[in-house]
């Protein structure tokens, strides 16, 4: 191999991928955590002196009424009417669908297990199910916040490592993508 495709600019092909590997593997717990709150109802952590929060579905239906319609300082076009005639009628489905993509997506990023595809339902890329989970829910989020007097780079930080890990193979760096990369996998 030569130089070119190992290194660039003194920082070695190897180290970027595991850099990735550590933002997929963070971006994978995440959701992974927050799904498995959603399905088991549990809303604090604590772990020896450390106390936490997840998100569980009473949670996740609480922040999307608050933020659609009590937070809004400006609309984003069809949101308030997604959310208001759609989603929070129809809860108990959506709430099951996000539950299943966070958790789904979540093992995926974490095992490296076709990370893109990961990567993709929780960017909402690829799912179907309805509005909410057509958009995905951290798209669906980031146009959510948009309406709102938020920090402006609060979203983004969600949104765009997932985009970062729908471009690069980052599952192939202690990831289960790399046992099936030689065969023309595409994650």
């Amino acid at each position: 191999m030569t130089t070119a495709l190992t290194e660039h600019r003194g920082v070695s092909v190897e180290t970027l991928g595991r850099s990735l590997a550590v933002v997929r593997i963070l971006l994978g717990l995440t959701f992974l955590l927050n799904g498995l709150a959603k399905l088991f109802g549990i809303h604090r952590i604590e772990i020896g002196p450390y106390l936490g929060n997840l998100i569980n579905r009473a949670d996740a239906r609480f922040i999307l009424d608050v933020e659609v319609n009590r937070n809004a300082r400006h609309q984003v076009p069809l949101i308030g009417r997604i959310t208001n005639d759609l989603v929070l009628p129809n809860w108990d489905l959506f709430s099951w669908g996000l539950t299943a993509i966070e958790i789904g997506a979540g093992a995926l990023l974490v095992a490296g297990l076709a990370s893109r595809l990961g990567a993709l339902l929780v960017a909402g890329l690829a799912s179907r199910l309805g509005a909410l989970l057509a958009l995905g829910p951290a798209t669906f989020l980031f146009f959510v916040y948009l309406a709102n007097d938020r920090w402006f780079f609060e979203k983004p930080l969600e949104l765009v490592p997932l985009v970062l890990l729908l471009l690069v193979p980052a599952g192939r760096w202690w990831g289960l993508d790399r046992r099936f990369a030689a065969r023309g996998w595409p994650f």
